[in-house]
């Protein structure tokens, strides 16, 4: 089937669960209209539908391939990224100082989704980059900035993010990589990284690896490791490009997804590398790396499971099997017909767009933290953000699996079978809440330093959002108050976790943390059935009003499922949290 990007919903989240009002009031966008955003929305999705969709399976079926030291893109790739290169998608929520179009990163997020939405393989080229942009701009000095900085938001250049070793995974306090200062001020670097996105391709001029090293007289842990800017080909006074550095791909992974993405195992060899900031500080400025990297991997999620609901959507529309269960026809029909294929379709679509709402709103605070106009607003901004971001993560993957799986089960043995594409749907899905930080380590975030740290503040703010939306609802239609109704039970559930881990969290914090990813996906499920929830209060004045009523009617349609369907899931998971870490602690492994 072909792909189309579900522009109407994102131009919607975008303008009503963005706080789009706000973010447009901003002087850095006061220019940008929402006919501006739709074109060039509508626009990417145009592009993608036609040349980088067509490139998905293909380039699964073979896959990126390595020879005598080189990574051999599949076919078409190349081609199709001079095109992204040359039509400028790469720069569009980057600062207009060093070429970037200057967009909120709310359209920017919209436009991650649409690319990894087609081809997710591909899109990883430019996610990374992205994170590579975000660090630089944050902690590099203008020297660097001006040197770097331009090429890669074009995208002629790619950037990558080496932090894993062979002995380091998560532990990033057991890095060994060496960094050598020299005399010129630049350092030599020397260690072996694994799991790099990209480290290796041919698709960009050069590729620019941030890299995390130690530096001889580094403490010990992780507060002895800093970040170094390592170009695949040195860069010249004027610009142009000399001598190739140092670095070289070993090998590629071969894996379970994601097959035409390039997984390199890179070997640095006294490689010329620049320190970026301080010494010894590089986790932190990592860190702005790997949380704009975990935001889009979010991002991702809602991607993979947009591309999987509109193949089983599409192929439950054209599959004639068996007869109505109510007897309402003497032949067979199509299977979207039955109630139980129903169920599955509507639970993809409940839970994509909720994602993606979830994903709109945290773009929103974004802005606001970067571009709010007062030290008090960036701040609520950067709270909210902050605690959002593990929740787009950790909750869009896990359920982009769900959503991934269910679509091989509408198909049915088809499913089970490479030529349809379901299967690739689900392989590709799985490293997602892997990747970047598993569903674990985002939920130890979300309890220690997004909830602990601040007495649950943070959490306490949502929720008396959540309850005003309550109270909105309430006076709207029956459906409306049933979801209402939904929504505040869910809300004392998330309240009643939050209370309990703030009293039990110093004292016993194994109890906290062994219900830690139950906690990310109940306050994960609740902020995405909240947006949905909102949602209805727009369409039900869009409906009276006669404004699109099929769109707005199925918006209240998929929040009714979804308050219905997958908000009591957040009593479950309280349940799970407060009455059973003794029964997890004490278990024999």
């Amino acid at each position: 089937m072909t792909f189309e990007a579900p522009i109407k919903d994102m131009l919607f989240n975008i303008e009503h669960l963005s706080g789009w009002a706000e973010v447009n009031a901003l002087p850095a966008f006061g220019t940008l209209d929402l006919d501006d955003v739709a074109a060039v929305l509508s626009e990417l999705g145009r592009f993608c539908a036609e040349e980088i969709a067509p490139l998905n399976a293909p380039g699964d079926e073979v896959g990126s391939q390595f020879a005598d030291g080189k990574v051999i893109m599949p076919p078409g790739f190349d081609t199709a990224y001079g095109q992204f290169v040359d039509m400028g998608w790469q720069s569009l929520p980057h600062p207009e100082q060093y070429g970037g179009q200057g967009l909120p990163r709310v359209v920017g997020a919209a436009a991650t989704e649409i690319l990894n939405a087609a081809n997710m393989s591909f899109a990883l080229c430019p996610l990374l980059t992205d994170g590579a942009i975000e660090a630089l701009l944050t902690v590099a000095s203008t020297e660097t900035k001006d040197t770097y900085l331009a090429k890669l938001i074009s995208g002629e250049w790619s950037g990558t993010m080496n932090l894993t070793e062979p002995q380091a995974g998560s532990d990033l306090a057991l890095l060994r990589s060496r960094a050598e200062r020299q005399d010129d001020g630049a350092y030599q670097i020397t260690g072996t990284k694994i799991f790099i996105t990209y480290g290796e391709h041919d698709m960009s001029q050069n590729t620019i690896h941030l890299v995390l090293a130690r530096t001889a007289d580094a403490p010990a842990g992780v507060k002895g490791i800093s970040l170094f800017l390592v170009p695949k080909f040195m860069v010249n006074a004027d610009g142009s490009l000399g001598n190739r550095n140092a670095v070289r791909c070993q090998s590629i992974e071969h894996k379970l997804g994601i097959k035409a993405s390039p997984t390199a195992v890179l070997e640095f060899e006294g490689a010329t590398g620049f320190l970026i900031g301080e010494e010894n500080a590089g986790l932190g400025y990592m860190f702005k790396m790997m949380n704009a990297a975990r935001y889009a991997v979010g991002l991702q999620g809602v991607a993979i499971a947009e591309r999987a609901t509109q193949a089983a959507l599409a192929y439950a529309k054209e599959r004639i099997q068996g007869r109505p269960v109510d007897g309402s026809s003497r032949e067979a029909v199509t299977i979207v017909n039955h109630p139980d294929v129903r169920r599955m379709l509507a639970r993809m679509r409940a839970v994509t767009e909720g994602g993606r709402a979830m994903a709109a709103f945290t773009a929103g605070w974004q802005d606001l933290a970067q571009h709010g106009a007062t030290p008090e607003l960036r701040a609520e901004a950067v709270a909210l953000h902050e605690f959002l971001v593990p929740l787009v993560k950790g909750y869009c993957t896990e359920m982009s699996v769900e959503v991934a799986s269910a679509g091989v089960q509408v198909h049915g043995g088809m499913g089970f079978i490479e030529e349809t594409g379901a299967a690739q749907h689900y392989r590709d899905a799985r490293i997602l809440p892997i990747y970047e930080g598993t569903t674990a380590i985002q939920a130890n975030d979300l309890i220690g330093r997004k909830t602990l740290r601040d007495g649950g503040a943070t959490a306490r703010r949502l929720a008396a959002m959540i309850e005003q939306t309550e109270q909105d609802l309430r006076q709207g239609s029956a459906s409306a108050r049933a979801i209402a109704a939904r929504l505040s039970r869910s809300r004392i559930a998330f309240l009643s976790v939050v209370d309990h881990l703030l009293d039990i969290g110093k004292q016993h914090p194994n109890a906290a943390f062994s219900g830690g990813v139950p906690y990310l996906m109940l306050a994960g499920n609740l902020i995405a059935g909240w947006q949905l929830a909102r949602s209805v209060l727009v369409a039900e004045k869009a409906l009276s009003a006669g404004s699109d009523p099929a769109f707005m009617a199925a918006k209240i349609a998929t929040a009714r499922f979804y308050a219905d369907h997958l908000l009591p899931d957040t009593e479950a998971q309280r349940d799970r949290i407060i009455e059973g870490a003794d029964s997890l602690l004490e278990l024999v492994l």
